[in-house]
């Protein structure tokens, strides 16, 4: 018989993203991060090649990004408004963890896996900041996508790119609960 953990069970059943723009401060400090991370870190790797690492922005270099993004937007032609938007979330930011993917070379272990481990990554640390009391929202949106941005701001390097960028804070409000996946749409139950 399983050893069930029903406060875990309860969490995650209930689980709910704070939208980035009602967090504010205070924010986690550099201890409580830390633990976060190493939560974070505890993600499925198959092979063990951490193919990810942590950019942690604080609200100055939230605020040194944002002003990248009109120039930036304005070459690729994103719209006004989703350039402002852009603008707004990363200004209006207090913390941020930017999960980079970093694939490894490996014979062994395919780059799909290796993804699928840094994004694993976001959702265990958005998970540990939520259920350690922060609010907590996964967003990425045009400018992470865009790999000379990323290099020149962030210093990636060629061959990484942003999972998600996971910002973090206390929350202000409450979000209403958002409608749920219809599960006998997506389930199929395979016997043979």
């Amino acid at each position: 018989m399983p050893d069930p953990n029903p406060a875990a069970v309860a969490f995650l059943e209930t689980r709910r993203s704070r939208p980035a723009k009602t967090l504010s401060g205070p924010v986690p400090d550099q201890a409580e991060l830390t633990r976060l991370l190493t939560i974070a870190s505890r993600a499925p790797d198959h092979g063990k090649l951490e193919p990810w690492r942590f950019l942690v922005l604080s609200k100055v270099a939230l605020q040194r990004l944002a002003e990248t993004l009109p120039e930036k937007g304005a070459a690729l032609g994103i719209e006004a408004e989703k350039i402002d938007k852009a603008v707004m979330e990363y200004n209006g930011s207090e913390l941020a963890v930017v999960v980079v993917a970093s694939p490894k070379p490996s014979e062994k272990i395919p780059e799909i896996e290796q993804t699928l481990s840094a994004g694993a990554v976001c959702m265990q640390l958005l998970n540990a900041a939520l259920a350690s009391g922060w609010g907590a929202n996964w967003l990425s949106g045009w400018a992470s996508h865009d790999k000379d941005w990323g290099e020149r701001n962030l210093g990636l390097m060629p061959h990484e790119w942003i999972a998600g960028i996971i910002h973090l804070g206390t929350e202000t409000n409450t979000p209403p609960e958002r409608p749920r996946p219809d599960l006998d749409a997506i389930t199929e139950w395979i016997d043979a």
